[in-house]
């Protein structure tokens, strides 16, 4: 959660945000460039198993999201224990957010609305 608290941190100084600023900040801090640039900028990153992605809106809004992917998988290449494995993310999501509170960017905290598209998620959208 580190490395997402301090990508956020140095995103926050860019105002407006823009894609190569987003990208420059990205590879600043190491992270590793993972997809094909899109219209000359690269848009998708990883950094220690956290994969960093920023997609430009209409009006030219940037916005960035992160993700990290726990599996827990049998030799078959499927998932041993579904349940546990979403047992398993609740518990790692629920380690990260005292450390995002705990950071400089607890003033920029807002509580999600889930929407259509979450009513699916194993867990909770905060």
């Amino acid at each position: 959660m580190a490395a997402v608290i301090a990508m956020l941190e140095e995103l926050r100084g860019i105002a407006p945000l823009t894609a190569e600023g987003a990208a420059a900040r990205f590879s600043a801090q190491e992270w590793t460039p993972t997809g094909k640039p899109r219209d000359g900028v690269e848009t998708s990153w990883e950094r220690n198993g956290i994969r960093g992605w920023t997609q430009t809106l209409e009006g030219e809004a940037v916005i960035v999201s992160f993700t990290v992917w726990i599996r827990d998988i049998d030799e078959s290449g499927y998932f041993d224990d579904l349940d546990a494995v979403y047992e398993q993310g609740k518990e790692a999501l629920v380690g990260f957010l005292p450390e995002i509170e705990g950071s400089s960017l607890v003033g920029h905290l807002v509580e999600a609305e889930p929407t259509a598209a979450d009513k699916d998620e194993f867990i909770a959208v905060k």
